[in-house]
């Protein structure tokens, strides 16, 4: 996904403004909300005339296998005349969410395949897991072609997958080159890599310092605190919930140490203060205001599309200083179906290594696989970006993807998530302290994750 993130706490929901924060539990559980996409309230596929099987795939966002280029559910049902897919979706996550809550819990209405981020799916795979069928029992389907941190965050306690993988978000960092050399850093991404290897504190202490003292006029060294707040806590094989899904993102010293990083890159003016994915963020890249961004494997079409044809081969990509993951998305196929059969292998079909490859060489969608059969894939490995200085971006992406560490998600990991992200911003926007920040931000979870 795409190009209207969240950063999708993924990748496909973008927070709203700040004013928009209150996901409080009690509104998640039974906001109403309209269809579970765009479409209308009746939910489900249905039989035509002739046997003709019409599956409904609920998503947000763009998932791309409508994307010229991709055309995927095109070609399924080429291979299959008896199944039209029509697609329901809403560009809005929040809304899709709530309406999506809503079906499932009335036992009807809901898509027979519905896409979630995978800042949902701790609940998915919790409250709401009686709800979706087990996947792990399609043909086909084996937890040995998904990267072990995204299968597990698909399958609950008990054994039960109830999402399968669509992408993910391994991170670089992509770095404006101009602006590097202007401030006396090196270009190459090999020498730019060896600057902050695996130290997320030499990033900011070391590199983003010596940026910012040499830094070209109204430039800083990083568009956002919140996006390198992410970045630092994905990198920790425990966040926000332990194993057991107890709540500890107000006691893992690896989340207030990121805190506390995030608050220095602020304090040292390293960032610009700006939200990621408003206009203003997006009008940085057009005017070369920053020089580098946390880079999930899908933020490179938002560098393509928003810096413009003029800043071709400005952006080049690096390693990030320690593997991460931000972002990506789940299929499921909800047990209120009446076509779940047809459901289940459309679902693996299309989270399957080829169609995962097809939809990360699409340019207008560039979505990492999550499924591991594609990295070997020759489309995949050998995938450059032309925009980005021809980086070898499938294995950059493929390189990073394997080293991501697998942590464990909670019920409220994405309502977590968001919140976090807003007390960054108190932080750039506010002039709030890190410690009166963190205090407001864990006031604010409190109340968000409490029925």
């Amino acid at each position: 996904m795409r190009t209207s993130h969240t950063g999708r706490s993924g990748a496909r929901i973008r927070r709203a403004a700040v004013a928009t924060t209150a996901l409080a539990a009690s509104t998640l559980l039974l906001a109403a909300c309209g269809s579970s996409g765009s479409g209308s309230a009746t939910g489900g596929g249905s039989s035509a005339a002739g046997g003709t099987i019409t599956l409904k795939v609920g998503d947000f966002g763009t998932f791309g296998y409508n994307e010229k280029g991709a055309d995927l559910y095109a070609a399924y049902m080429k291979l299959h005349p008896n199944i039209k897919i029509v697609e329901d979706n809403n560009s809005n996550e929040q809304n899709y969410w709530n309406a999506t809550q809503q079906h499932i819990a009335a036992g009807s209405g809901a898509d027979d395949i519905q896409a979630f981020d995978v800042s949902r799916m701790g609940q998915v795979t919790t409250t709401l897991a009686g709800d979706f069928e087990d996947l792990s029992k399609v043909s086909g389907v084996s937890s040995a072609n998904w990267a072990p941190f995204k299968w597990a965050q698909g399958t609950t306690a008990d054994k039960k997958t109830v999402g399968l993988g669509t992408d993910i978000g391994p991170e670089a960092v992509c770095y404006n080159t101009k602006l590097f050399k202007a401030a006396g850093l090196p270009t190459d991404p090999t020498a730019v890599a060896a600057l902050w290897t695996g130290s997320w504190d030499n990033f900011v202490n070391v590199v983003g310092k010596k940026y910012q003292q040499n830094a070209p006029k109204g430039t800083h060294f990083l568009d956002s605190g919140e996006g390198l707040f992410n970045s630092i806590v994905g990198s920790g094989a425990q966040q926000y919930y332990d194993a057991s899904g107890k709540p500890v993102y107000d006691s893992n010293p690896a989340v207030k140490s990121a805190w506390n990083l995030a608050g220095s890159a602020v304090a040292l003016k390293e960032t610009g203060g700006i939200a990621q994915f408003s206009p203003q963020w997006n009008a940085g890249f057009a005017n070369n205001t920053f020089a580098t961004t946390i880079c999930p494997a899908w933020q490179m079409a938002n560098i393509v599309n928003n810096s413009g044809p003029k800043n071709s081969g400005v952006w080049n990509i690096a390693t990030a200083p320690m593997p991460s993951d931000w972002g990506g998305s789940y299929l499921t196929v909800p047990s209120q179906g009446k076509h779940k059969a047809e459901a289940e292998a459309l679902v693996q079909w299309l989270t399957d290594g080829p169609q995962e490859a097809k939809i990360f060489t699409t340019p207008s969608v560039g979505a990492f696989p999550s499924n591991v059969t594609a990295y070997s894939d020759p489309a995949v490995a050998s995938a450059t970006n032309a925009f980005l200085s021809n980086a070898p971006i499938g294995k950059i992406f493929a390189d990073a993807a394997k080293a991501i560490p697998q942590s464990p998600i909670g019920q409220y990991d994405g309502v977590i998530r968001n919140d976090m992200g807003n007390g960054i911003l108190l932080m750039e926007q506010k002039g709030k302290s890190p410690s009166d920040a963190w205090n407001a931000t864990m006031t604010q979870i409190k109340t968000d994750t409490t029925g």
